[in-house]
């Protein structure tokens, strides 16, 4: 053990670990969730401590020696491999100070120990003097956030990428299978397997683009303006130059926000990002509900799809096979509306100069991202990829279903039209047949407007030439 000390008194810390006496503090004070931080987080509040390091070197502040070691300390974390140097609980109070101080230690022993100094020599390079030089837990823990959800996003959006593309294949391989289409839980009239499948497609990257959009909220960083916004400890220099070094680190755009008071002390940029998160999750539902509707059965319900069959679905009934890709994926997104809810309540509770809660938004925020990424793409691998039409039942319902008549409203017109169906519910004879007994249309016009093609294509099925003489 080494002896390290704060001014609220000394503390043993294992020598074994790069953390120090604010993070054992940490540890013992919040036991909340037994989760631990997010790996993405700890890489982008590395690569924020790089930046910072890399800019105030810039400035001349910081010493080239210790810097450069900070600098190789913070790849080290970035790489990942000092992921067990994190042991705190994502959800605490202090606004994030105990996990600012966490990462400011393990660089700083790490960089001591790069120049060959044993750990905890903070007399030589200090969490506080160096590592935190010219920041504040209140510009740094929001900036992390922020570079965090920008990578979360990237691989949220690629795993809904190849989801659009999967329900656009689909679109392109069911383009013939004709089917009921429904409203309102009722028959309503033809529609394609296919143009189900792109309606799908185009929700997803509707999807898309808007958390796309949402992330625009994220460029505009606070950092220099330290505790309050107001830059004290932070030269001017700095914070200009700090953003193109954090956007040159990490691909992504970054500037100083025009207030950094109001970015210091607002998080509405993060309920926008989980706003965003929250409707796609409400409209993935609704697709996951139509396919389960549609697997139905399979032989007492729709039975139009066939999922794949990924277990067993019952304890006591043989050969059940629930739809559980399509269920886990409802499920995940009920979390992530829970999670938005958290985040509101999160966002409005910021009094004055600062919102202390930016531990729950982000704990909340990150797990959105990522519960959602498994989630699609398991859907899309374990579910999507394997469905097949059944084509034969789809046929089935489109044949003796009513809702057919409607197309045939701009030839006979809709008091034959409700007659024909009337006479269809009572008496369970076909469409077809009745039409033809009242010689309401010839056959041939008949089949051409009752053609898949015909009631499935705007526009096509129409015109007097095809009223019966």
């Amino acid at each position: 053990m080494r002896k390290e000390h704060d001014f609220l008194g000394e503390k043993l810390v294992p020598d074994d670990v790069y953390y120090g006496v604010q993070t054992m503090r940490a540890k013992e004070n919040f036991q909340i969730t037994g989760a631990h931080l997010d790996p993405d987080f700890i890489k982008a509040m590395a690569t924020v401590k790089k930046a910072s390091c890399l800019t105030n070197m810039k400035t001349g502040r910081m010493d080239e020696t210790i810097g450069s070691a900070i600098v190789k300390a913070a790849d080290d974390v970035i790489s990942g491999k000092m992921n067990d140097q994190f042991p705190l609980d994502p959800i605490q109070g202090g606004a994030g100070t105990s996990i600012n101080m966490n990462m400011n230690e393990v660089l700083c022993n790490r960089a001591l120990e790069i120049l060959g100094y044993p750990r905890g020599r903070y007399d030589i390079i200090s969490p506080n003097n160096h590592s935190n030089m010219a920041q504040s837990t209140n510009d740094v823990f929001p900036t992390s956030i922020k570079v965090c959800l920008m990578y979360k996003a990237s691989v949220l959006n690629e795993a809904l990428i190849d989801l659009a593309e999967s329900f656009e294949a689909k679109g392109k391989e069911f383009k013939d299978v004709i089917k009921m289409g429904r409203t309102h839980l009722q028959d309503a009239v033809p529609i394609t397997l296919g143009e189900e499948m792109d309606a799908y497609g185009s929700m997803v990257r509707r999807s898309i683009g808007r958390i796309t959009r949402s992330l625009r909220s994220l460029e505009d960083l606070n950092m220099g303006g330290t505790a309050v916004g107001t830059g004290l400890n932070a030269e001017p220099e700095y914070i200009r130059l700090f953003p193109y070094t954090l956007s040159d680190l990490t691909g992504y755009h970054f500037e100083t926000a025009p207030n950094l008071v109001d970015t210091t002390n607002c998080t509405d940029c993060y309920a926008e990002v989980s706003s965003a998160l929250k409707v796609t999750a409400l409209a993935l539902i609704k697709m996951a509900n139509d396919i389960r509707l549609m697997a139905s059965g399979p032989r007492c319900g729709l039975n139009e799809i066939k999922l794949p069959a990924r277990q067993p679905g019952s304890s006591i009934m043989p050969g059940k096979v629930n739809p559980v890709i399509a269920e886990v994926l409802d499920q995940t997104c009920y979390q992530v509306i829970g999670n938005d809810t958290a985040i509101s309540l999160a966002c409005e509770n910021g009094q004055l100069e600062l919102n202390v809660m930016e531990p729950v938004i982000a704990y909340n925020i990150f797990n959105s991202f990522r519960f959602l990424t498994n989630a699609v793409n398991t859907f899309n691998e374990k579910l999507l990829k394997g469905l097949e039409a059944n084509k034969k039942q789809c046929q089935y319902w489109v044949d003796h279903s009513v809702g057919v008549i409607t197309a045939l409203l701009p030839h006979i017109g809709y008091e034959k039209c409700a007659a024909t169906a009337k006479e269809a519910y009572t008496t369970g004879e076909p469409v077809r047949e009745i039409i033809l007994k009242k010689k309401l249309v010839s056959a041939s016009a008949m089949e051409r407007i009752l053609s898949p093609y015909e009631m499935t294509h705007p526009g096509i099925a129409g015109g007097k030439d095809l009223l019966a003489k």
